[in-house]
């Protein structure tokens, strides 16, 4: 599902395509200004976003063997709740998962 068809998705709950576009956008530049700031969101039932730090470390290139310096970085995470974990276990609202 890309974002187009989550706000169609939402548009069939709310029945205004354009409030409903709004409100997708709005959740997600929320989520990301506050990640991006630090702060850990957590959706009870649906997951917890947070930002990670990834320090500086030393690898390795794989074609030459030759160690290489990885500066540090911060990421996002997202930790997945209970409750979705257990919706897509039980393979969703319409059933089975296909293979």
């Amino acid at each position: 599902m890309n974002k187009t068809q989550l706000v169609n998705a939402v548009t069939e709950r709310v029945a205004d395509k354009d409030a409903a576009a709004e409100t997708v956008n709005a959740i997600i530049d929320v989520i990301q200004d506050a990640v991006a700031s630090g702060e850990k969101v957590t959706i009870p039932g649906f997951g917890t976003f947070e930002p990670v730090h990834k320090p500086a470390r030393e690898a390795r290139n794989p074609s030459t063997g030759e160690p290489v310096s990885v500066a540090e970085t911060w990421a996002p995470k997202f930790k997945p709740g209970a409750g979705f974990k257990a919706l897509v276990h039980e393979g969703g609202r319409g059933g089975l998962i296909p293979a």
